[in-house]
């Protein structure tokens, strides 16, 4: 336990401030990394500190993920907090936010999910431009700027990196790359948005572009999934899929996968 402690330690006090240039092509536009996650996966680095706060080579994914959007100019990022909370705010405020402009959404007294988490912190996220969404515990290279062009060119209400890696829940979707349900490849319980014949299962990257007008059109309330609303808006409201299979992809979700990540992501 000393050693995970000093870890933190190492990190929050880190004089190490480089940072990509930031001199991407998506600069002006906002991100959200969800990072307010029990994490119960990961026991028991979680048991004393947030996921968020796990260290894959020398850096933590919360430093990883901002330093991500960096690359591509995107510099102000909401983190939604609640697990250890205090733990994340001294290790951005000590690090002066890795050369971002973060902005807080506080979680703390109840945590709400990717969907209510997006809710509560629509006034700090909402504008003229798209927005983006991260997992905390994912770690990708996927291009933003050519996720954005492609849903620049499409014009869906929202556009999603996904890959034809293996997933115990996938989404279907017809040959436009249009969400149309939603799949439990374990059970077999499926939840139908469009019903069509020939469906093509893909498994999600959490890496999100929303138009604004999504808040106005959301009808879940409180503590809910992001994905409940993507299956309840996808029938009247185009929702794409953007497949980068090829692309390195890791979801950090339990101790084993740090060693699979750092191999990935130096």
């Amino acid at each position: 336990m000393q050693e995970i402690t000093q870890k933190i330690k190492e990190l929050q006090n880190s004089g190490d401030q480089s940072s990509p240039s930031g001199a991407g092509g998506l600069h002006g536009h906002r991100a959200i990394i969800f990072s307010a996650g029990l994490g119960t996966r990961f026991k028991p680095w979680t048991d004393t500190h947030p996921k968020a706060l796990a260290i894959v080579n020398g850096k933590s994914l919360l430093q990883r993920n901002i330093e991500y959007l960096q690359q591509y100019g995107i510099t102000d990022v909401v983190v939604n907090i609640h697990h250890f909370p205090q733990q994340i705010i001294d290790a951005i405020n000590n690090n002066k936010g890795w050369g971002s402009n973060v902005i807080i959404s506080d979680e703390s007294d109840v945590v709400l999910e990717t969907g209510g988490g997006l809710v509560k912190a629509r006034n700090l996220l909402d504008g003229d431009k798209p927005f983006l969404s991260l997992n905390v515990d994912i770690l990708t290279n996927l291009d933003l700027n050519k996720l954005m062009a492609f849903h620049q060119q499409h014009k869906p209400l929202v556009t999603f990196g996904v890959t034809n890696r293996k997933s115990s829940r996938v989404l279907l979707f017809d040959n436009e790359n249009r969400l149309c349900g939603w799949k439990n490849v374990n059970t077999g319980e499926t939840k139908i948005s469009i019903n069509k014949p020939g469906l093509t299962e893909k498994a999600y990257s959490c890496v999100v572009i929303y138009e604004p007008k999504i808040f106005d059109l959301i009808r879940q309330q409180g503590k809910f999934s992001i994905m409940d609303t993507y299956l309840d808006l996808a029938a009247e409201h185009v929702i794409l899929g953007y497949d980068h299979s090829g692309d390195k992809l890791v979801d950090v979700g339990k101790p084993e996968s740090v060693e699979v990540a750092e191999a990935l992501f130096q």
